[in-house]
């Protein structure tokens, strides 16, 4: 299936203004969602209808299937009103991606049959999936399920076992699939204590010899049954993105809230303005070239992609590992921003009325995602020095 150009953007645009319109209204939330350490289900519903969690579902199953810089840009906008809501749309819309992979009976059932469906899942093999008649029998406990309470499928990977063996892939390495949950067969731990993005509800979630027909799962790491260009992207690596790309929203809300401020606030024992001040000026400045340029680095990456997934042609690893170097950076690049905003804001950052600490201790949370962390540059400088890249791009 594909629509026409004309009628692809104007959903792409309908998307993005959607986003602009709730990144207005949600700092209004976010003490709810922090309460409640949740996304609350009537915006969760709302995002549904927004398109949100469908923004990389195929076509044929009411997906809005987007451009990857139009997922960036809604996970951004959004972030830059609340990061826990960002966070949500960011692992409902990748979670979306397995629609592409799974066999047509089960993306059907899945996503086809209720609009906006929300799947949300752990990629971490924590589970166990032993091969019986029609299926697999699963059993496991996986932690950060962000949105779980709010799905209607949850996934989690697994290892396979078939006769008490473990089972490999043609590589020889363990074989992992990411096993689809009807959400009424999975248990939800309470147990989100923390310090930062604290309204996502990343509860621990477990399942106990619950019964996975098979072709409902999809080989982490494995090709799409979908060859359009989207679906050519590396599924971690529109992961990547979607985490840098809260962490840039969040960067930039801390723009906002230090600009209001530093245009309001005198420093005591000083006659000028904060934002009269040079050693200020500069930050702000600084702020603005680490995002920018990390934006522009984002929009190459997923550019230089693209073009060669309009060809029909697989990604190079070269590709694949400067999609996940832009995320990085994008995302440590925000996290400077913040570090430095909230210094400049002196003692008034430090208040739980400012956003300038709430953006803080989310900042610092999205560096702890594993497709974000220092060791992708150890994986990037791997392949730039031609050697293999030793983990999933």
């Amino acid at each position: 299936m594909n629509r026409t150009s004309t009628a692809q953007l104007e959903i792409e645009r309908d998307v993005i203004e959607s986003a602009s319109e709730w990144a207005a209204r949600l700092p209004e939330y976010a003490e709810v969602f922090e309460q409640q350490n949740r996304l609350t289900p009537d915006i969760a519903k709302q995002f549904a209808e927004a398109g949100f969690f469908h923004m990389n579902v195929p076509q044929e199953y009411g997906g809005l299937e987007v451009h990857p810089r139009t997922m960036v840009e809604v996970i951004k906008t959004v972030a830059r009103g609340d990061a826990s809501a960002a966070w949500n749309v960011m692992i409902g819309a990748t979670t979306g991606l397995l629609a592409a992979g799974l066999p047509d009976e089960f993306a059907s059932e899945i996503y086809g049959e209720k609009p906006g469906v929300l799947s949300v899942g752990t990629t971490a093999p924590l589970g166990k999936a032993s091969i019986v008649e029609g299926g697999y029998e699963v059993t496991g406990r996986w932690p950060f399920g962000s949105g779980c309470q709010n799905a209607d499928w949850i996934s989690g990977g697994c290892f396979i076992f078939e006769n008490g063996q473990q089972r490999k892939n043609h590589k020889g390495a363990p074989e992992i699939q990411l096993m689809m949950f009807d959400a009424a067969s999975v248990e939800i731990e309470d147990t989100w204590r923390v310090s930062g993005l604290k309204g996502t509800g990343s509860h621990h979630f477990n399942v106990v010899q619950v019964f996975v027909p098979e072709g409902r799962s999809v080989v982490l790491g494995g090709r799409s049954r979908i060859q359009r260009p989207l679906y050519q992207f590396p599924m971690l690596g529109l992961l990547a993105l979607g985490v840098s790309s809260v962490s840039l929203g969040i960067a930039y809300h801390a723009l906002d809230a230090f600009i209001a401020l530093a245009g309001s606030k005198t420093p005591t024992g000083s006659l000028r303005r904060t934002a009269e001040r040079e050693m200020v000026q500069g930050d702000v400045g600084r702020c603005f070239a680490d995002l920018r340029s990390a934006e522009a680095y984002i929009h190459e990456a997923i550019d230089e992609a693209w073009e060669v997934a309009l060809q029909g042609k697989r990604l190079s690893n070269e590709i694949k590992a400067n999609l996940r170097l832009a995320a990085v950076n994008a995302t440590h690049r925000s996290v400077a921003t913040v570090d430095r905003l909230f210094q400049a804001g002196g003692g008034s950052s430090i208040y739980l009325d400012s956003p300038l600490q709430q953006c803080s201790r989310d900042i610092h949370v999205t560096t702890q995602h594993i497709m974000v962390g220092n060791p992708i540059y150890e994986v990037v400088g791997r392949v730039e020095l031609g050697l293999p890249p030793g983990s999933l791009l």
